[in-house]
């Protein structure tokens, strides 16, 4: 069972998660961070590298998010007291390393790392501790002792599902036998020698899909405060239907082009396994949510949902014959890649190369690629008002006519289509729009 930051954003929430893994043991729980925190230890970072002094403010609103929590739901003095104690002790940490930050002003990939991983450790603690005080034998684990195994890569590590269940199984499965609840905070794992490592924001489904895939389980539960997957949404159109059913590439392409329900990567971990999933809203238990299968959905519409990402940027590097010059594009996604940016996705045409970048990357993109600019590569231009609109449904490009359905549709609101693609995956295609 995974609950996400907005599952935790107080005691009521925090209690009704807790009703929840209690009425559905045995179970092992992956936790996001309390709601805000990550942002808290973003901001923390920032403020540490400016001075010293402005570390404690900020290690007293992180204190006080948990300590709420533990003023409401911990009634005894001894476990109050004792839970108190293991987030001190935590937020001790994090002070250390924001006063190493502050004093050497430099911030390794290593150290922003571990010190982002805190919000979930916390997170994994406080529900722990308040299971125990409603009387559920429960206990933490940190990810990386507990045996969650990645690559190398700080920002957007990998699973490694032959290492996680190697290590992991036999250290969680004897709690279970026991009757306690193990605790995990999702995030984060453990790279080959040992460092923390961050598996992207919203890394937490994806570490849930990886304890499941270690211990088998029987099905992996993903509670967020949300419905489950939508046919679109919600909030841009309100005729939108909770999908009831829908296939693992269905799921990973709605995530991907903007759907906020799941991790892209989420269920990678359970390819070739036996495990159903579901997500599920945790102020509705009694609702089924959405499956997510690993066949086909069976469902009889050709289109399963349709995302948008408006927070898109698109570089267009010009140049003549661009788009037929060996090794070219090569050499601009290393360029891009040695500066830590990813690249979403890439439009070519013969004359130009549109690359679909995380607005926040952007500014970093177009100079690193503007001092690339040689005999072949003429201008670099960055395009920040357009937004990215993916149409997901399984073999949705087998369909006769789709496309003419799709643009005929957006052709009738006079809404000029700026760039299409598809044939990347086959349950979808995409197409942008101006943002507005």
């Amino acid at each position: 069972m995974k609950f996400g930051g907005g599952c935790l954003r107080d005691g009521r929430s925090v209690a009704q998660a807790c009703a929840i893994v209690s009425a559905q043991k045995p179970a092992v729980v992956v936790v996001s961070a309390v709601s805000g925190v990550t942002e808290l230890l973003l901001t923390a970072i920032d403020q540490a590298k400016r001075h010293e002094r402005n570390i404690p403010p900020v290690l007293s609103a992180l204190a006080d998010r948990h300590a709420g929590v533990i003023d409401e739901l911990c009634p005894g003095r001894i476990p109050k007291k004792r839970l108190q104690g293991e987030i001190a002790a935590r937020i001790s940490r994090v002070e250390r390393l924001l006063t190493g930050i502050a004093f050497h002003g430099d911030l390794t990939p290593a150290v922003r790392a571990r010190l982002l991983s805190f919000g979930e450790r916390l997170a994994a603690r406080l529900l722990a501790g308040v299971l125990e005080s409603l009387e559920t034998r429960a206990t933490a684990l940190d990810a990386d002792r507990a045996g969650v195994c990645t690559d190398d890569n700080f920002e957007s590590a990998s699973i490694d599902r032959g290492r996680t269940r190697r290590l992991l199984r036999p250290r969680v499965a004897p709690l279970l036998r026991a009757g306690i609840v193990p605790v995990i905070p999702g995030f984060f794992g453990r790279g080959p020698g040992g460092a923390v490592t961050l598996l992207g924001r919203n890394g937490s489904d994806y570490s849930a899909a990886a304890v499941a895939y270690a211990m088998g389980a029987e099905r992996l539960e993903v509670w967020k405060d949300a419905d489950g997957f939508m046919s679109a949404d919600p909030g841009r159109v309100p005729t939108a239907r909770r999908l009831e059913r829908l296939s693992f590439a269905e799921a990973a392409e709605l995530s991907y082009f903007g759907a906020k329900i799941l991790h892209p990567r989420t269920v990678e971990p359970l390819a070739g396994t036996c495990t159903r999933v579901f997500v599920r809203n945790m102020n509705d238990p009694g609702s089924p949510g959405s499956e997510i299968v690993a066949g086909r959905p069976g469902r009889a519409v050709d289109v399963a949902g349709i995302a948008a990402n408006a927070r898109l940027a698109v570089l267009r590097v010009h140049g003549a014959g661009i788009g037929s010059k060996p090794g070219l594009l090569a050499g601009v996604s290393s360029t891009l890649a040695g500066a830590g940016i990813n690249i979403h996705s890439v439009l070519t045409s013969h004359t130009c190369i549109n690359l679909l970048l995380d607005p926040t990357d952007a500014a970093r993109g177009l100079k690193r690629l503007k001092s690339a600019t040689n005999g072949v590569i003429k201008k670099v231009e960055l395009e920040e008002n357009l937004a990215l609109v993916g149409v997901v449904g399984e073999r949705i490009m087998e369909k006769e006519g789709i496309y003419a359905r799709i643009f005929a549709a957006v052709a009738r609101e006079r809404i000029n289509v700026e760039m299409a693609a598809a044939g990347a995956s086959p349950v979808a295609c995409y197409f942008l729009v101006r943002k507005a």
